[in-house]
Order: structure tokens, then sequence, then C-alpha cells
């Protein structure tokens, strides 16, 4: 692999490393919803502001989210919702890995009969 295509798939990478977290999933899918600020975010998540302030970086970083400054608060919105469309297909696949196991599972289970 090349310096320029390595560089291509690195900066992919970085979105999925992003989204590789179940409390950073959860803020896209609440963002989706409607924007949030820290506050709200922080009440619903159950963790304190600066864990969830680091969160909503790395998703910022990414350019999954945006942020605006209003007042005090900051809010945050789905920057790109098209990133809805991986969570499509993580369930796709969940659901594929399901059947796949309840088929071992009705193969195995007709061998022991």
């Amino acid at each position: 692999m090349d310096i320029k295509t390595r560089t291509y798939y690195e900066a992919k990478s970085r979105i999925f490393k992003a989204l590789a977290h179940p409390t950073r999933l959860f803020i896209v899918d609440e963002l989706a919803k409607r924007e949030r600020c820290v506050l709200d975010l922080t009440e619903m998540i159950g963790a304190d502001m600066s864990t969830v302030s680091k969160h909503l970086s790395i998703l910022r970083g990414a350019g999954i989210i945006a942020d605006e400054k209003r007042g005090t608060q900051v809010f945050y919105t789905l920057k790109c919702p098209c990133v809805l469309n991986i969570f499509s297909c993580v369930a796709d696949v969940q659901e594929s890995v399901i059947e796949d196991n309840r088929s071992v599972l009705d193969r195995v289970g007709g061998d022991a009969q």
C-alpha cells in the first residue's frame, strides 16, 4: 500500500474510531433526534461533564457533529446525518450474526437427537 492510499484509509479509520465507543454511539443517536447541550447529554448519559465533553470533542474532531455557542451554553447537532446509515448497516450485520448462530445451534441441536 502506498503512502497516499494509506493516508486515505487512515482518514476513514479516524471516523470509525470516533464512533467506536458506546457513549459516542448514544450521543450520535440522540443528536439525530434533536440538538442537545452538554448538560442534557450529561444527565442522559450519567457521566460527569468533563467525560461527556471529551466524547463530544472526539466526535467533533472527526467531523461527525457540529457545535454552536449561544450565550454560556454550547449546543451540538449531527453534522453528517448520513452517519446513521452506519447504524443501519451494523444492525444488518448483527442480525446476520444472530441468524448464523441460530443456524449453527439448530444443526447442533438436530445432531443431538
